[in-house]
């Protein structure tokens, strides 16, 4: 309903006709202001009674009605004696946010210390090629200034890794087309990786000893006793045996806490052995890309040869020796950084620069759970009393052996049979070969194919992306191998 003749309606008539009517008001014509109208505090006590009443209303002093203590929400602040400390204490701890993000630097030193990558690298690595670490911002802030925090400069205990303990948590035989072999299955306390023994040694598959054996290499912690509770079948399900199972033989090995090799004799050469890091790419898929899968293959063969002994008459011992195969895909990048590399490679660049562009060291492998394995194998050490022959081309692998302990009295190389078959002069050093590279003695499969180990088999590894990296590991990284291929007519 309608009152004419008051103000208001005056302009809220206006108002109607400039929103509704058929011409436009003039630009010069002036509404009336309603200032009157719109009471602020008109506005706060509805906002403070209605049931519409937020958190933002209450940050603005909107509170719920002071002088009606009896609504829901309302508070009669004439009695307030304020917050009891105590109580508001409490109620900040609860209510504040807590990070449980540490600081970058702590985050860097764990990852290091787990692995930051797929990889769980372990400490004590080898640094080819080691790459530049950028310079920290509170360092440079500290040499500026004069000053230095002891509590930054000081080494922390915290980040200093325990030794390295291993345990061998199961064994089996397993035939391999170079003869039988003893596969051991290895935790640690350093990353969460399963890495494996593979042990060469014919003679524990006989119960019969001879004047000129050796001894047996065998786990110390698998032959341990773990527990008061097991039982032979416990020992014997886990691989702590002698001899070979069957379903009418078997028996467990005697509990001997440490072994000593005391029965060495002088004229049998030291174990061959060899540290082999992973490569999914050339031993399960085949890759030309590396010879790891021809490596593999070949360590095996090596190792299972026999061993003659100068003796009258002559005589021969089963090939003892083991290959401790670490989960170290792509020289410690990891599989995922590995394929990425690969792709960096056929755009031009080598295996050690495209580690380095992907943020990562030329080879960032380490050796400690190698070196803690021998150990456990008998293998290298003092109370052994014979040392190891390593099957080899780097020198980096027998230094971090070295510093491991690992007594190392013998590098034999590994040449790639691809550049044995293309140098003729290598038929005197490796007489078991033939004209092809390929050793004598390989089997051959229904497929006509050479009988081995991994996917390459017996076979022999070749092409372009093959040569530039063996070259680059010549050149860059310092193996020991004669670069052949600069002859052209080989």
């Amino acid at each position: 309903m309608r009152h004419h003749g008051s103000e208001c309606c005056a302009s809220d008539d206006a108002l109607l006709e400039a929103l509704t009517g058929p011409i436009a008001p003039s630009p010069k014509s002036v509404l009336g202001r309603r200032d009157a109208a719109l009471d602020p505090l008109l506005i706060a006590a509805a906002f403070a009674s209605g049931p519409h009443v937020t958190r933002n209303h209450y940050h603005h002093d909107f509170f719920p009605g002071v002088m009606m203590p009896q609504e829901e929400g309302g508070i009669d602040w004439s009695k307030f004696t304020g917050d009891d400390a105590a109580e508001k204490e409490e109620r900040r701890r609860r209510l504040v946010y807590v990070s449980r993000q540490a600081p970058r630097s702590k985050r860097l030193q764990h990852e290091s210390d787990q692995d930051g990558k797929e990889n769980n690298v372990p400490c004590g690595k080898t640094n080819n090629l080691p790459l530049a670490t950028p310079k920290k911002r509170r360092q440079s802030v500290a040499a500026a200034t004069g000053t230095t925090n002891e509590s930054e400069t000081a080494p922390s205990t915290s980040a200093i890794p325990p030794p390295v303990v291993v345990k061998c948590m199961a064994r089996t035989r397993i035939p391999t087309p170079h003869g039988p072999a003893f596969l051991h299955l290895y935790h640690n306390n350093r990353d969460n990786k399963e890495h494996l023994a593979i042990v060469i040694d014919p003679a524990q598959l006989t119960d019969t000893v001879s004047s000129s054996s050796v001894p047996h290499i065998r786990s110390q912690s698998l032959d341990s006793v773990w527990s008061d509770s097991e039982t032979e079948m416990d020992r014997i399900t886990r691989g702590a045996f002698v001899g070979k199972l069957s379903p009418t033989k078997f028996k467990a090995a005697p509990p001997v806490p440490q072994r000593l090799n005391t029965n060495i004799p002088n004229h049998a050469p030291p174990p061959l052995i060899r540290i082999h890091s992973e490569c999914f790419t050339g031993e399960t898929v085949g890759s030309m890309r590396c010879d790891c899968g021809e490596q593999l293959d070949e360590a095996i063969r090596l190792i299972s040869q026999p061993i003659p002994l100068p003796t009258y008459p002559p005589t021969q011992i089963p090939g003892r020796g083991a290959v401790i195969y670490l989960r170290q895909e792509g020289r410690g990048i990891g599989l995922l950084s590995k394929i990425r590399a690969y792709n960096l490679q056929d755009l031009g660049h080598d295996t050690v620069t495209a580690n380095i562009m992907l943020g990562h060291k030329a080879d960032e492998r380490g050796y400690e759970i190698a070196g803690a394995i021998l150990r456990d194998l008998g293998l290298g050490s003092e109370q052994s009393g014979e040392g190891v022959r390593v099957l080899t081309n780097n020198p980096d692998k027998i230094q971090a052996l070295a510093d491991e302990g690992v007594k190392v009295v013998e590098r034999v190389p590994m040449i790639p049979r691809s550049w044995k078959a293309r140098n003729p002069n290598l038929a005197v050093v490796s007489p078991h070969l033939g004209i092809d590279g390929l050793p004598k003695d390989a089997g051959v499969d229904s497929f006509g194919r050479s009988t081995g180990a991994t996917l390459i088999g017996g076979g022999a590894v070749h092409g372009e992306d093959l040569d530039k990296y063996l070259r680059t590991k010549v050149l860059r990284m310092g193996h020991m191998l004669p670069l052949w291929l600069e002859d052209p007519e080989l």
